[in-house]
Parts: structure tokens; C-alpha cells; sequence
């Protein structure tokens, strides 16, 4: 654990845990090489910008990222967290210096297993940027999770479906990617695939009683590719669709970008 190049003390990270003001990006990294870090990158400055109102200098975070992997085991998952230290609940409204953390861990094996997800009405609080804030995203996961769920997939007051609590979602209808037309956060993984499929970007405002026209269910995530969804609610579908298949055969072969 790291910050801004150096091992982050404890007083340095107390504002994570009692002001909890920041925003951050998980990448697969693999022989220093990292699946649209490019996009990574983007996403790093263009939240820095919303939420510090500083323009954030990702040559420099690259170089972090590179440091703290130097003696980690690979593949690794590593998590880029920026924050100010300096900022406190009565202090807030500063002028922002931004910290670059870094924390690292092994990396899942093989093929990530298939999920059952319990529908939830939840929006996330400024749902394009990938904040810290993760109270209400974790509360349903785990209330989920304790009625034997692995996951929750959130739902608008409207009733549309937007995303997982920390991955995207998408369907197979007839062949074709759906993709929700909703307000979410645009996970890189995802990002990847619409760039590489072969075809126009599909979304509709779909809502829980669409889910039984779909053939498959998938959720993307950058520290799992592509995961089969085997339920949500009481509606199952197979996990070894043809898609879905596909789409992790298509996401294997993206190349990756040199840290």
C-alpha cells in the first residue's frame, strides 16, 4: 500500500475511513500490461476533475502503479484510490492536493463462476463517477448475499435496470448485446467490448419483465472479464451460452497496454 510513491502511513489513510471523499479505478494487471488502461487513465483525470477540480498528472499515477507492483506476484489487481489526505469533514470546500494511492492483491484464477443477483431499487449518488462512496452499493450486497444471493442488480425508481453493484450488465436476445439504456457508471470492460464487437451498440430501457425474452445474462467487470449471470430473481438462463463464450474469447483478445 502505497501513496504517492511511498508507504502510506496510518494518519494519511484515516481520511479514507472518516471523511471518505475521493474516487478510484481497479485494473487486471498482467506482465505489466493492463486491458485499456488508456481508458483507465481517462477515467482517473476526468473524476479528478469533477470531484477535486484539479487536473490530475496520470504519467505520474502510471509510475505509482509501476512501483507498487515491483514486488507483487502477477496477476494482480491493482486499485488506484485518489484523495487529500488533508481534507476533513469541516474542511471540505478546500483547495484540493489530491494523493494517488495504490494497493495491490493476487488476482483471481480461471473463469470467474456465474452469479445470481437479487433485484433491488437503489441509484447510486452520481452514478458515472467510480467514488469511494460504496455504502449503499455494499448494504444491498450484503443483505442480498445474506439471503443467498451473490450480488445485487439495481433498478431506478422507474423501474429500469442500471448496473451491479460494482460491474456492469448486459443480455443476449436473439444473438445480439443488449446493453441497459440507463444512467451508470461506463465500466471499462465493458467500454472494450462495445469497441470490439462487430456490430452497432444495442440499449433499451429494459426492466425486470423483459428478462424473461433474454437468452443469456452477462456482467463485465475489469478484475473478472466477462462473468455468466445465472439468475436474477427467479428468472434463470444457461451460463454456457454461445455469446457469452464469445464475448470472453473477444475480450481475451483485446491487447493489453505496457504500464
Amino acid at each position: 500500500m502505497e501513496l504517492n510513491g511511498a508507504p502510506a502511513t496510518i494518519d494519511q489513510l484515516k481520511a479514507l475511513a472518516l471523511t471518505n471523499y475521493g474516487h478510484f479505478t481497479s485494473m487486471l494487471v498482467d506482465d505489466n500490461r493492463v486491458r485499456g488502461l488508456s481508458l483507465h487513465m481517462e477515467r482517473l483525470a476526468r473524476d479528478c476533475q469533477h470531484l477535486f477540480n484539479v487536473e490530475l498528472d496520470t504519467d505520474r499515477v502510471r509510475a505509482f502503479i509501476t512501483q507498487a507492483l515491483s514486488n507483487s506476484a502477477q496477476p494482480t489487481v491493482a486499485r488506484v484510490t485518489i484523495y487529500d489526505p488533508a481534507l476533513d469533514l469541516g474542511t471540505i470546500g478546500s483547495d484540493a492536493d489530491p494523493s494517488v494511492l495504490v494497493t495491490t492483491r493476487a488476482a483471481a484464477q480461471g473463469q470467474p463462476a456465474p452469479w445470481r443477483l437479487q433485484a433491488v431499487s437503489y441509484r447510486r449518488e452520481d452514478p458515472a463517477v467510480k467514488h469511494i462512496g460504496l455504502f449503499g452499493a455494499l448494504m444491498h450486497r450484503r443483505s442480498a448475499q445474506r439471503e443467498g444471493y451473490d450480488d445485487v442488480l439495481f433498478l431506478n425508481p422507474d423501474g429500469t435496470i442500471s448496473e451491479v453493484a460494482t460491474s456492469n450488465i448486459g443480455f443476449v436476445r436473439d444473438g445480439q448485446v443488449i446493453w441497459p439504456r440507463s444512467e451508470y457508471l461506463p465500466g471499462i470492460t465493458m467500454t472494450l467490448l462495445r469497441q470490439a464487437l462487430d456490430e452497432p451498440v444495442n440499449t433499451e430501457p429494459l426492466t425486470l419483465s423483459d428478462l424473461r425474452a433474454m437468452d443469456a445474462v452477462f456482467a463485465t467487470n475489469a478484475a473478472t472479464g466477462v462473468r455468466p449471470v445465472a439468475a436474477v430473481d427467479d428468472t434463470e438462463w444457461p451460463v454456457d451460452h454461445k455469446v457469452i463464450n464469445e464475448l470472453r474469447e473477444l475480450y481475451a483478445e483485446i491487447p493489453p497496454e505496457r504500464l
